[in-house]
């Protein structure tokens, strides 16, 4: 079943959408993460069953929804926005809600503002609930200001070859490499390398964009986030859902989640406390002080918390799984959200 892309005119402006051109069905929102955009959905979109239609959503300054400014100080919330603006243009009603990484984050968002018109929620190798980065296992800061986290983790040469739309391998932190060596655990998992580079260089860059602005720090490693742009709105200064746990929800989750994902796991490749640990960041000042972000821990507690409120959560931790779960194991992950959605869709009118 082919995608097919519309510009919707939204209350929050213009919001790019793909569908899968059926009418009829309960409507799955696909929600992409950082540096991503709706195309990688288009697979598992085909591989929906009857029942479901597919709706992938571009937020703002990714794929093809144009680039307007990321209040960070919101959170997550103006990218919710741009969802739930498309969701109401398309006069969705309720809806099924999976969302990947940072896009985990967006649909835990809108769940806790807008629960009624969630039906279910699927995490794919979500970010935490307390924001990527400068935390302690608790989900405190490691230091008032937050050092470690925001605009100012982003590696500046990645930033610059965006910019330059730089599409070849050779240069370690190319969108090209970034996808090889941190995207999938193993040259054997790669599939669809252009389509997940398109999706990189097609962000907006800039302060208010990806990765965000930042202001120096007399904390290590010397950088604290600012208030707009991408990896500021996901900052433990202005990113916490950690209430989801909490909130009464009765929302069904499915988490999945990969032991070789080095995007978001106990151990980030792209957290500083990993990289100040392995020795990649000079002074480091130790575990007790600023440690490696346990990501899935910190999922892990919010999750039991909302289970133990009484709604359904069913974890599925894959050992052979990287950052982009349904890309290497395409079926596998169908099945598993079939099994989801039709547990959570809503009964048949007694005839």
């Amino acid at each position: 079943m082919t995608m097919t892309a519309q510009l919707l005119d939204t209350a929050v402006g213009p919001v790019n959408v793909r569908t899968d051109g059926r009418t009829a069905g309960e409507p799955v929102v696909f929600v992409h993460g950082n540096l991503s955009d709706a195309r990688i959905f288009d697979e598992q979109a085909d591989l929906l069953g009857e029942g479901f239609r597919a709706v992938a959503v571009d937020q703002r300054g990714f794929g093809s929804t144009p680039p307007r400014p990321v209040d960070a100080t919101r959170g997550v919330r103006d990218l919710a926005d741009d969802v739930t603006a498309a969701i109401d243009t398309l006069d969705l009603g309720p809806v099924h809600l999976v969302g990947h990484s940072m896009g985990g984050g967006v649909v835990m968002q809108i769940a806790l503002d807008r629960p009624e018109a969630v039906r279910s929620l699927t995490l794919v190798a979500p970010i935490s609930p307390y924001g990527f980065g400068a935390t302690l296992p608790d989900g405190s800061p490691t230091t008032p200001d937050f050092a470690g986290s925001g605009g100012g983790g982003a590696n500046p040469e990645l930033v610059r070859l965006m910019r330059e739309q730089e599409r070849g391998g050779d240069h370690p932190a190319s969108p090209r490499s970034v996808t090889r060596s941190i995207f999938f655990p193993s040259p054997d998992d790669l599939r669809d390398e252009d389509l997940i580079v398109d999706g990189i260089l097609a962000a907006a860059v800039g302060d208010d964009h990806y990765p965000g602005d930042s202001v120096p720090s007399d904390n290590w490693p010397g950088v604290a986030p600012g208030d707009r742009g991408i990896l500021n709105a996901i900052s433990p200064k202005h990113f916490d859902l950690s209430g989801f746990g909490t909130a009464g929800l009765a929302v069904p989750v499915l988490w999945v989640h990969g032991a070789a994902d080095m995007v978001v796991n106990e151990r980030s490749m792209l957290d500083f406390g990993t990289l100040g640990e392995d020795g990649a960041v000079p002074g480091w000042p130790g575990a007790d002080v600023h440690p490696p972000q346990p990501m899935v821990t910190q999922m892990r507690a919010v999750l039991e918390r909302h289970a133990a409120g009484g709604a359904t959560v069913r974890e599925e931790g894959w050992t052979d799984a990287g950052h982009f779960i349904f890309t290497p194991h395409p079926h596998r992950f169908a099945e598993l959200l079939a099994d989801h959605l039709q547990a959570a869709a809503r009964p048949e009118p007694a005839s």
